[in-house]
């Protein structure tokens, strides 16, 4: 028998990211922090139930389990204010305030939170064209509705969908679904099927008519 290797293979740790600045890694769209001292280093993150496991080579060399961040959601990111102790309360880290300065950016984040939460997510995503798109969705909103594009702006930030024709889909999408009054059930009285009355003479015995005579 081989002798076993002292560390696991790189792929049983997950998947490979870099720490950045502010101290977070990205994983699946969402920002988690790690403990202070690993800036720039190479960490390995992983699922384990509804955790995500961060693994990192710690100063004695040897890799360990740095920290396990419960699994969120794009626009909500994990960020552990014990990660930074030189700044009170975490901060300066969590994520900045939406400041508008054009009139452009004013009138796309008047659209709603959905607007604000799909420029936060854009960003980071690697989205391009941001500034027309959000030219469109102003557009869109003066014609169907801010509440409407809002909605449709607030799902595609958090199912990660920034390419040029996504926020027109989903409200397409939107339009389509009916609500859940309006949902026609299958039944008898909504149904494309033929009846099953012919079914009922299954078995019987054909009865034969007579023609009575006059004598």
């Amino acid at each position: 028998m081989h002798v076993l290797p002292i560390e696991p293979l790189a792929l049983a740790l997950g998947e490979e990211r870099v720490v950045g600045s502010d101290r977070t890694i990205s994983f699946n769209s969402v920002r988690y922090s790690t403990p202070p001292g690993y800036t720039g280093a190479r960490v390995w993150c992983r699922v384990v139930g509804e955790e995500l496991s961060i693994t990192a080579r710690t100063n004695s060399g040897d890799l360990s389990e740095i920290w396990r961040h419960q699994l969120s959601t794009p626009g909500v990111p994990q960020i552990i204010d014990a990660h930074y102790p030189d700044h009170p309360d975490g901060w300066s880290v969590h994520q900045p305030r939406l400041q508008p300065r054009s009139e452009a950016e004013i009138a796309f984040v008047g659209i709603g939170p959905g607007a604000g939460r799909w420029l936060k997510e854009a960003g980071p995503a690697g989205a391009a064209r941001i500034r027309a798109k959000m030219a469109r969705a102003v557009e869109l909103a003066t014609v169907l509705g801010s509440d409407r594009v809002d909605q449709a702006l607030g799902l595609a930030a958090t199912a990660g969908r920034f390419a040029d024709d996504d926020l027109v889909s989903i409200l397409e999408h939107i339009a389509a679904s009916k609500p859940a009054g309006e949902v026609v059930r299958a039944d008898e009285a909504h149904s494309v099927q033929s009846g099953t009355i012919a079914w009922q003479a299954l078995g019987r015995q054909p009865t034969v008519a007579t023609e009575s005579r006059a004598d």
